[in-house]
């Protein structure tokens, strides 16, 4: 039997996924993570510099899996459920910005 759990949708697994995000700093290190991809990307569409569209997953997870390895001390979701995890680290942003999550 495995330990993994399975989850049948979103809104099922966002509370799960709230859960490996318990620690402050590392929840700021996905934000500061997810703000830069953000800047970076609308940067290089804006500049024409698109190779730098390369380094967006490299400053998402570099920032992310910091966060997880060292402060959060367990291991990423995105390694068993990366769509829901991807969703996730957006819907997370989005309740930060807005307050719904402590920083």
């Amino acid at each position: 039997m495995s330990n993994e759990q399975t989850f049948n949708s979103f809104s099922e697994f966002y509370p799960y996924y709230l859960e490996e995000h318990s620690d402050a700093i590392c929840r700021r290190l996905h934000f500061a993570g997810s703000l830069l991809v953000l800047i970076v990307g609308a940067w290089a569409l804006t500049s024409g510099k698109f190779v730098w569209l390369l380094a967006l997953p490299v400053i998402g997870y570099g920032f992310a899996w910091v966060g997880h390895f060292k402060f959060e001390k367990n291991r990423p979701a995105t390694f068993k459920y990366p769509l829901y995890s991807l969703m996730g680290d957006w819907v997370m942003f989005r309740d930060m910005l807005i307050g719904r999550i402590r920083f």
